[in-house]
Order: structure tokens, then sequence, then C-alpha cells
């Protein structure tokens, strides 16, 4: 099991807006899940009004990684919204954070699936 896999989702969740910031992206938390045992999603807001939402995964090989839960391009806010809506029903241990992007990569690198 990797170091990361035991981070609790709280802390995760900090690194991640603490990593944006310091790229110097804006990034807020839309909602707090359980602290320990929580999943992060991300909403990846372009400057052009486009939105991507990604969600926590593992590869095969168990290293984490990012899924896009939106789609495979970006979409408008109405859809976004929808995405985020659905994935907080599904799971109400959801953390939901909002960051600033250029490029619709994760601030906290890691593969994007």
């Amino acid at each position: 099991m990797s170091e990361s896999s035991r981070l609790k989702a709280g802390l995760r969740a900090s690194a991640i807006l603490r990593t944006a910031a310091q790229q110097g992206l804006s990034a807020m938390r839309l909602r707090r899940g359980d602290e320990d045992a929580g999943s992060l999603v991300l909403v990846l807001r372009h400057r052009d009004g486009r939105v991507m939402v990604i969600s926590e995964t593992r590869d095969a090989e168990g290293v984490p990684a990012w899924m896009r839960v939106s789609g495979e391009q970006p979409v408008d806010e109405e859809a976004a919204a929808a995405c985020v809506d659905r994935r907080v029903r599904q799971d109400p241990d959801l953390w939901v954070l909002e960051t600033e992007t250029t490029d619709f990569s994760p601030p906290s690198g890691g593969r994007l699936l």
C-alpha cells in the first residue's frame, strides 16, 4: 500500500488546495466530506467557461490517478453541476473541490485517465 493511499481525505483535500494556491490558481472547497474516508472530486474550471469534473481512482496497478467523470471533453456549467450532484447522491462522504485550470490537469499532478 502506498503512502498516499493512507492519507485521510481531509489531508488530501488540503494538500490539493494548497498546491493549487502555490501554482497561482484559484481554489476552494465546495463541499466537505468525511474527514477520514471520503473520496475527492475536483471541478476544474477554465477561464473561458468550460468545466471538467474529475474523481479520485486507481489505475490497473493500484496507483492513485484521476478519472474524467464529466466526459472526455470539457462541459458547460450546467452539465458539470449535474455531474457533481449525481456523485454526491451516490456518495454522501464525498469532498468537492474547485480549482482554476489552464489545461484541465489536476493541480496536484497525477495521471488523468
